[in-house]
C-alpha cells in the first residue's frame, strides 16, 4: 500500500529529559523519524521538553515545541495548529503513557488526530501484565507462571501459589522500576509493596523467576500489508536476572541452536501480529532453558527502543527511519534500502561481524548505592564494539569505556584477591566481566566460574582464550614476538598498551612502532547490513587486522571531530548535540566531515550524519591510525567533552593540528596553578587556593587558604571526587580517598565561598572579537554543582555592576587564553564581588540550552569560526526569547532509593529539562527560589 496522502502534518513525542532507563536512544529515533517523514514532504511538529537533545532543534524539524511533556500541552499545540497523526512509538515509555492517557481523556477524537506506528490497544496489552500473559496464553506462547496483585493481600497469596524465587514486576514502569527479586519470604512484604507503589495503577505481577536461564532479544518491523522482518537477533552474554539495560548483549545471538532460533523467530511473529493491527517497530524479550531450550516470552514493546538504536548501529539497518515511513502507510518492499540505494528494505540485515554492548555506570556518583545488578537499570550509558570475533569486539568495547581500561584486563588494574573475586561472580556488579578474567588469571577452573555466574560455557572458553594467549606472549621480548603470533593479538582485540603491560618496560609507543614496521597495520572494514552481497553505499566503517581494506581516502580536505563516548553523568547528550552540529558546520563550509565514536544511542554515530563514520573507540591508539590514514586538516577536541580534551595532549605531542583554541592554551585553563597566575595577571578575582599532593600539604594549605574548602581532583568532569570540608579531620579522609581512587593525581584546595551566587557565562570568541553566548544566574547557592543546579537566563537578580563585571572578566579571559571557538566560566558573586571559579575552553553542558532558549545556532556558528571559515562579525546575531528561561535538572533517585537526596559539588543529575516563564511572578520560578538551599549539603 503506498503512502497514506491524507497525512500532511504528523507531532512526535519525544521522551523529555533524560533518566536512568530513559535515555538519548530516543533522540535519535526521534530524529530519524523526523528527517524520515520529512523526506516524504510531511510537515513535522516535536514536543519534548530537553533542551540538550539534537532532536529539539530546528535542523531535525518544522516546529519544535520546548514545553512540559503534558496531556495539556500537547492539546495547546493541537489548537494552535492542524495535525493529522500523532507518532508515539519514537519516544519510549513517556511518549507511549502520554499517548494512552490523552486516548482516555479524548483529545486525539475531539482534534481529528490519528494514532500512528502503533495501536493504542496494544500498549494496554504490552503493558497490562495480566493481559499480555493471557494473550500469549491464547496464540500457544510459553509464559513464566505468574499471578497479578493489586493489593497486599493478592500479591501473598499468589506468592504462596507459586512459590519461591519470585519476580516483583510493576505494571507501566520503565527501566524495571521498582521491580525485583525475593529470594526468600523474608523479603517479600518490603518487595511487594515498593512494586506497588512504583506502578501508577498500583499493579505487580508476581511471577516464577527463571534464574540462570539465557536471555535473548530479537528486533522487528512489520508493514500494514502483515509482512513482519528480524532486523537483528541480541544475545544477553549474562543470564536471566539482570536487566537488558545492565547486561552485556551480543549480536548476532552466538550460542542459539538453529532450530531453537527459528523456533523464536516464528513466535516473535506470531506474537507482534497478535498484539494490534499496525505497523511500525517492536521488540521481544525470551528466555531459554540451557538444558532443554525450553523458549518463554518475557515482554514486547510496541515502539522502537534502547535494543533498536543497538540494532540499527549494528546492522546499518536504520529502524525508526524505516518505521516512521511504515507508520504512514507504506509497505516494506517499497521503501528503497537505506544503505544499498538499489534494493527494498524489505529485508533481513546478515552480519559478518560481531557487535558487543558493555553498559557503563557511574555508582561512584550515588554515594552508598546498592551496586548490585538485578531487575532494575542501574547503567547511564554504554558503549559498542565492533570486531571480527567476539572477543575482538569485547576488548575494543571494554576500551571504549573510559574506566581507565585498556581492554580486558592485562593492563595492571586486576583485582588479586580471591574472595572479593568469588563474591564479584556471584553477586554481578559492573566489574563482573573484568572479575571472570582474573579469577580465569588466578587459575579458577571454567566450570566453578560458569557454575557460579550461569554465564554460556561459550562465552568463558573465548575470555579463557585470552589467558593463554597472555601467558604465550610472556614468553617473549619486543623484538622476538613472530609476526604472525603479533597479529593474531591484535586480531584478538589486544591494545599496544595491554602488550606493553605483559612484555615489561616497554612503552606503548615502542609496541606501536615494532608492529608498523612488521606491516601490522588495522583496515577498516564497511557495515554494510548485507555482508557484502550487494554495493553499499554508505560510508560507515570499524577496525580489524585483516589484508583488505575497504575506507578508500578521498583527496578532499577533511576534518576529523572527536565524539565523547558513553554518556556519563557530568558528560552527556549536550556534547552529542555539539558534535552533529561541528559535523554539518564542516559539511556546510566544503570539508570532508568524519567522526569517530562509539557510542550507539547517539545521533552523531548515525551512518548518514558525517561524510564517513568510524565507530571505534575514542581511545588513542584508534583515533592515531584513522588520523594517520585519513590524514585530516586538522581534528576538533571543542565538542566532544571531555573524552576528546583529554586526547589533546597526544594530538599535540604527535604534531596533529587542534582545530580551534591551541592545546598549550587549554592546558592553561586545566591546570588550576597556571590558571590562577594568568588571572592574578589580569587583576580578575578568584578564591585563593593551594595544590597538594598528600593529605600533610593539605591540611596546611587548608589552613592557610581558610576553612571550608573545596577539595577537588585536576582534570576532571562533573565534578567527579570533589567535597567541601570544614576541619583537619575531613580534610585528611577527603584526601587520602581522592589519591586512593585517582592515584597520581593533585589535588586543589579553594577557600568555599559560602554562601555565595554562582553565575556563568558561555562565549565564542575568534581571535579577536568576543560574542557573549549567555549569562546564567543559578538558583542554587555555590556549593552545588552547576550541572545540578536551576539556571535562570538571563540572570534574574544581578545588579548591573556583576552583569558588567562577568561580561569584562569573559571577554578578558578568552583573549588571554587565544580562545578561537567556545569558552565556559564559572563564577561566584559574594557581596557584589565577581570571582572566577574555573574556565573550561569547549562547549558545554549550557550551550545547547541557551543555543534553543535565544533561538541562536550558537555551535554551527562556533564551529565555522574554529574552521578559520567565518569571523564573528560574518553572522548577525538575533536572539529571541520573551521572559525567561529556566533550566530544570532532572534526577534518577528512584533507581537508588538507598542513597542519600542531597546535593553538593559532585554532579547527580541525568538529565535536564527547559521551561519558560514569562516574569519572576510565575509560581514555579517562586517555588524554585524558596527551596533553594534546601538539598546543599556539606
Amino acid at each position: 500500500m503506498p503512502k497514506d496522502t491524507s497525512i500532511r502534518s504528523v507531532l512526535i513525542i519525544g521522551s523529555g529529559p533524560i533518566i536512568i532507563g530513559q535515555a538519548c536512544e530516543f533522540d535519535y529515533s526521534g530524529s530519524q523519524a523526523a528527517l524520515s517523514l520529512k523526506e516524504e514532504g510531511i510537515e513535522v511538529s516535536i514536543i519534548n521538553s530537553n533542551p540538550a537533545t539534537i532532536m529539539t532543534d530546528k535542523v531535525i524539524a518544522d516546529h519544535v515545541y520546548l514545553r512540559p511533556l503534558t496531556v495539556d500541552s500537547i492539546e495547546e499545540i493541537l489548537i494552535e495548529q492542524k495535525i493529522d497523526a500523532v507518532l508515539p512509538t519514537m519516544g519510549g515509555q513517556t511518549a507511549l503513557n502520554l499517548c494512552k492517557e490523552a486516548e482516555e481523556r479524548g483529545v486525539w477524537e475531539k482534534h481529528g488526530v490519528k494514532v500512528i506506528g502503533v495501536d493504542v490497544a496494544a500498549i494496554e496489552k504490552t503493558e497490562n501484565r495480566e493481559a499480555f500473559r493471557q494473550l500469549m496464553v491464547d496464540i500457544g506462547i510459553g509464559v513464566a507462571k505468574s499471578k497479578i496483585a493489586n493489593s497486599f493481600l493478592e500479591g501473598k497469596e499468589a506468592a504462596q501459589e507459586i512459590g519461591y524465587p519470585l519476580v516483583i514486576r510493576p505494571s507501566y514502569t520503565l527501566g524495571g522500576s521498582g521491580g525485583g527479586f525475593v529470594h526468600k519470604k523474608e523479603e517479600f512484604d518490603h518487595a511487594l509493596k515498593r512494586g506497588l507503589e512504583a506502578s501508577p495503577t498500583h499493579e505487580v505481577l508476581v511471577e516464577q523467576a527463571v534464574l540462570g536461564w539465557k536471555e535473548y532479544e530479537l528486533e522487528l518491523l512489520r508493514d500494514s500489508n502483515d509482512n513482519v522482518i528480524i532486523i537483528c537477533s541480541i544475545e544477553n552474554f549474562d543470564p536471566m536476572g539482570i536487566h537488558t539495560g545492565d547486561s552485556i548483549t551480543v549480536a548476532p545471538a552466538m550460542t542459539l541452536s538453529d532450530r531453537c532460533y527459528q523456533d523464536m523467530r516464528n513466535q516473535a511473529i506470531r506474537m507482534m501480529r497478535a498484539i494490534g493491527n499496525f505497523a511500525g517497530g517492536c521488540n521481544v524479550q525470551f528466555s531459554v532453558n540451557p538444558d532443554n531450550d525450553e523458549i518463554i516470552a518475557i515482554e514486547i514493546n510496541p515502539r522502537v527502543s534502547r535494543s533498536s538504536a543497538l540494532a540499527s548501529k549494528a546492522t546499518g539497518y536504520p529502524i525508526a527511519k524505516i518505521a516512521s515511513k511504515l507508520a504512514i502507510g507504506y509497505n516494506l518492499d517499497e521503501i528503497e534500502n537505506q544503505i544499498t540505494k538499489t534494493t527494498s528494505a524489505y529485508f533481513e540485515p546478515t552480519l559478518d561481524y560481531v557487535i558487543v554492548k558493555i553498559p557503563r555506570w557511574n555508582f561512584d556518583k550515588f554515594k552508598g548505592a546498592n551496586m548490585e545488578l538485578g531487575l532494575q537499570m542501574k547503567s547511564v550509558g554504554e558503549v559498542m564494539g565492533i570486531g571480527r570475533s567476539f572477543i575482538e569486539a569485547l576488548q575494543k568495547a571494554c576500551q571504549s569505556l573510559e574506566i581507565g581500561r585498556a581492554g580486558l584486563g592485562a593492563d595492571g588494574k586486576h583485582n588479586r584477591s580471591i574472595e572479593e573475586i568469588m563474591y564479584g561472580l556471584e553477586h554481578a556488579s559492573w566489574n563482573r566481566l573484568f572479575l571472570i578474567k582474573d579469577a580465569m588469571s588466578m587459575g579458577v577452573p571454567l566450570e566453578s566460574i560458569r557454575k557460579v555466574t550461569r554465564i554460556d560455557k561459550w562465552f568463558l572458553t573465548q575470555i579463557q582464550e585470552l589467558v593463554q594467549l597472555e601467558t604465550e606472549l610472556k614468553r617473549y621480548s619486543l623484538n622476538n614476538i613472530p609476526k604472525d603470533f603479533f597479529f593474531t593479538l591484535k586480531q584478538k582485540g589486544f591494545s599496544d598498551v595491554q602488550i606493553a603491560y605483559l612484555l615489561g618496560n616497554v612503552t606503548e609507543d615502542e609496541v606501536y612502532e615494532r608492529r608498523t614496521s612488521l606491516g601490522i597495520r588495522r583496515v577498516y572494514k564497511m557495515v554494510d547490513t548485507c555482508a557484502a552481497e550487494f554495493a553499499a553505499q554508505t560510508p560507515y566503517y570499524y577496525s580489524t587486522f585483516e589484508e583488505e581494506n575497504e575506507s578508500v581516502v578521498s583527496d578532499k580536505k577533511k576534518i576529523i571531530v572527536l565524539g565523547s563516548g558513553p554518556n556519563r553523568i557530568g558528560q552527556g547528550i549536550e556534547f552529542d548535540y555539539s558534535c552533529v552540529h561541528g559535523l554539518l558546520a564542516a559539511k556546510e563550509t566544503g570539508f570532508e566531515a568524519i567522526m569517530i565514536n562509539c557510542n550507539p544511542e547517539t545521533v552523531s554515530t548515525d551512518f548518514n550524519m558525517a561524510n564517513k563514520l568510524y565507530f571505534e573507540p575514542v581511545y588513542w591508539e584508534h583515533v592515531r591510525e584513522i588520523i594517520e590514514l585519513e590524514k585530516p586538516v586538522g581534528v576538533i577536541v571543542q565538542l566532544g567533552g571531555q573524552t576528546a580534551l583529554k586526547m589533546a595532549e597526544k594530538l599535540h605531542e604527535n604534531g596533529i593540528r587542534i582545530i580551534g583554541t591551541a592545546y598549550n592554551d587549554m592546558d592553561v585553563a586545566e591546570d588550576r596553578g597556571r590558571f590562577s597566575d594568568l588571572l592574578k595577571e589580569l587583576d580578575i578575582p578568584y578564591p585563593k587556593y593551594g595544590v597538594a599532593e598528600n593529605a600533610e600539604e593539605a591540611i596546611v594549605v587548608a589552613n592557610e587558604v581558610g576553612y571550608p574548602v573545596l577539595v577537588r581532583p585536576s582534570y576532571v568532569l562533573g565534578g567527579q571526587g570533589m567535597s567541601i570540608v570544614i576541619n583537619d579531620e575531613d580534610l585528611e579522609k577527603a584526601v587520602v580517598k581522592l589519591l586512593g581512587d585517582l592515584p597520581g593525581n593533585r589535588v586543589l584546595i579553594d577557600h568555599f565561598l559560602d554562601r555565595a551566587e554562582e553565575t556563568e557565562s558561555d562565549s565564542i570568541c575568534d581571535g579577536e572579537d568576543v560574542h557573549i553566548i549567555g549569562l546564567m544566574e543559578h538558583i542554587e547557592p555555590a556549593g552545588i554543582h552547576s550541572g545540578d543546579s536551576s539556571a535562570v537566563l538571563p540572570p534574574f537578580s544581578l545588579s548591573d555592576k556583576v552583569i558588567a563585571d562577568m561580561e569584562a572578566y569573559s571577554k578578558k579571559i578568552a583573549k588571554a587564553l587565544n580562545v578561537v571557538g567556545l569558552l565556559n566560566i564559572q563564577f561566584a558573586v559574594k557581596d557584589d564581588k565577581v570571582y572566577v571559579i574555573e574556565a573550561n575552553p569547549r562547549a558545554s553542558r549550557t550551550v545547547p540550552f541557551i543555543a534553543k532558549a535565544y533561538d541562536v545556532p550558537y555551535i554551527n556558528i562556533a564551529a565555522k569560526i574554529m574552521l578559520g571559515v567565518n569571523k564573528l562579525k560574518d553572522f548577525k546575531i538575533e536572539r529571541k526569547l520573551d521572559g525567561y528561561a529556566i533550566k530544570e535538572p532532572v534526577f534518577s533517585y528512584d533507581k537508588f532509593p538507598e542513597v542519600p537526596k542531597e546535593l553538593g559539588p559532585e554532579m547527580k543529575s541525568t538529565g535536564e529539562s527547559i521551561r519558560f516563564i514569562k516574569n519572576l511572578e510565575d509560581p514555579y520560578f517562586r517555588k524554585l527560589y524558596k527551596d533553594k538551599s534546601m538539598y546543599l549539603s556539606k
